[in-house]
């Protein structure tokens, strides 16, 4: 036997004993599922590999949602040598080797060479600026792969000359097709094993991948080899099966029916009660069972205003700043920043005076007659405008002492109505007394003349009252 012929028959054997995922990756953006805004028809990256004037990119995105494949099929299509490298084990000497083999092919036979770099932030600045010089020159175009902030953890010299791809996470319908296509497949997939997956187990695979493709298609594939075939031949492959080739329990949980709403009204109710523990155990139940966290996330934007409101100004704060804490670092580390929000929302001091101010508000304008905004609240923004009396008589109020003056800012219909009625809890009991300082003052005369501006002790008196 030959050694190419030898070569061929070792690289045959090591791809029929690939993993699933390897074996099943697409060879061309027709055949590659999701990404569609940067590989679909007539967008940029797209046009770029059919023209074969590839630029230096950086595809930056969650763990299977298709770089590796991605930058494959990039080199396939524009014939250039493919140069893998892995930054968790590569050198400046394999980057080196590389380049001066990358070298050699434009010389000689004119090929471009892909230098493809997976978790290129992992590589430092040395490593980086190694390959710089020939990024520039032309000699290699590089591909990097990272699931971080490029931003932040590729060097500004070499970020000015690529192109950032973000990658969205593969979505569950395009797990499925993934999935789907797996099974059907006898050459590369485990079609020839004449599988069939229970609609439970199905799903529980698809949300616990976490919307990454590898670890869909290598459960699947473990979950298919160590299910027996039954006397036709089939492989039923059922939901505790598919919960042992995760490891991991499938919950009674439904994202999209009674199950879904009793978890997070129990969430709701746990933190409205003021009971951290359970808030906390209800919140793992959902991410466990694989809720979407930006689902939560809004719920307990929503909680704070509704049900913390103006007792505790600061929780609106702390989940917004939670939602975007899961939007930037993903799952599971996100976890922690829902855990914070949820306790914080349980122990915060409750009213829900926000809620039904609004409340009142909004039936008020709805089933109540609309008059006009009064004249005097209008901005008189041409002559025309202050002749018809827009802005007249109004009163501004830090012109006033405490910068506050007795003036009627609703219709004649609703003059001294009341809509916010705060509570005694919190903050609130801040508001409650500035509010009496300020109603006191409307039963007063009011002055003659606007007085001076409040002099400096005047104007720290106020902001400690604020």
């Amino acid at each position: 036997m030959s050694m190419d012929m030898f070569k061929q028959k070792a690289e045959d054997l090591q791809a029929q004993e690939a993993p699933l995922a390897t074996r099943m990756r697409p060879t061309s953006l027709n055949t590659f599922v999701g990404q569609e805004h940067i590989i679909g028809p007539g967008r940029v990256l797209r046009k770029a590999v059919e023209s074969g004037k590839i630029p230096s990119i950086i595809l930056w995105g969650p763990p299977g949602s298709g770089k590796t494949t991605l930058a494959y099929i990039i080199a396939n299509m524009t014939d250039a040598n493919f140069s893998p490298v892995s930054a968790v084990s590569a050198s400046v000497n394999d980057l080196r080797r590389i380049i001066e083999e990358a070298k050699g092919r434009r010389q000689i036979n004119l090929q471009k060479t892909i230098l493809f770099i997976d978790e290129i932030h992992r590589f430092n600045k040395t490593q980086q600026d190694a390959v710089l010089p020939f990024v520039e020159d032309g000699t290699i175009t590089l591909i990097g792969a990272t699931t971080e902030n490029p931003s932040f953890e590729v060097t500004s010299p070499l970020l000015s000359r690529s192109r950032v791809m973000p990658l969205r996470p593969l979505t569950d319908e395009q797990i499925q097709v993934i999935l789907t296509r797996a099974l059907k497949d006898n050459l590369r997939g485990i079609g020839y094993l004449n599988v069939e997956v229970a609609p439970e187990a199905f799903g529980h695979l698809i949300t616990l991948s976490n919307h990454d493709a590898r670890i869909a298609l290598n459960a699947l594939e473990m979950a298919a080899l160590s299910t027996s075939p039954d006397e036709e031949g089939k492989r039923h492959i059922t939901l505790p099966t598919i919960e042992d080739a995760l490891q991991h329990r499938a919950l009674p949980y439904d994202k999209n029916g009674d199950q879904h709403y009793d978890h997070i009204s129990a969430l709701h109710k746990s933190m409205r009660g003021s009971d951290p523990d359970a808030s906390l155990y209800w919140l793992a139940r959902m991410l466990d069972a694989g809720e979407d966290p930006m689902y939560i996330a809004r719920r307990l934007v929503r909680f704070a205003s509704e049900d913390v409101g103006m007792a505790d100004p600061q929780a609106l704060v702390i989940t917004m700043a939670a939602q975007q804490a899961v939007h930037f670092i993903g799952m599971p580390e996100g976890n922690l920043a829902l855990a914070e929000a949820a306790v914080y929302l349980a122990t915060a001091p409750k009213s829900n005076s926000l809620y039904e101010a609004y409340s009142r508000a909004h039936q008020e304008v709805t089933q109540g007659p609309s008059e006009s905004v009064p004249l005097h609240l209008r901005n008189p923004v041409t002559p025309l405008m202050q002749d018809m009396g827009y802005g007249k008589d109004y009163k501004y109020a830090h012109d006033y002492p405490d910068h506050f003056v007795e003036q009627q800012n609703l219709p004649d219909h609703l003059r001294g109505k009341r809509y916010y009625q705060p509570s005694t809890q919190g903050y609130e009991q801040q508001i409650i007394s500035r509010l009496k300082s300020w109603w006191q003052r409307k039963a007063q005369p009011e002055p003659e003349e606007p007085e001076s501006e409040p002099g400096p002790e005047a104007e720290s008196d106020s902001l400690e009252e604020s």
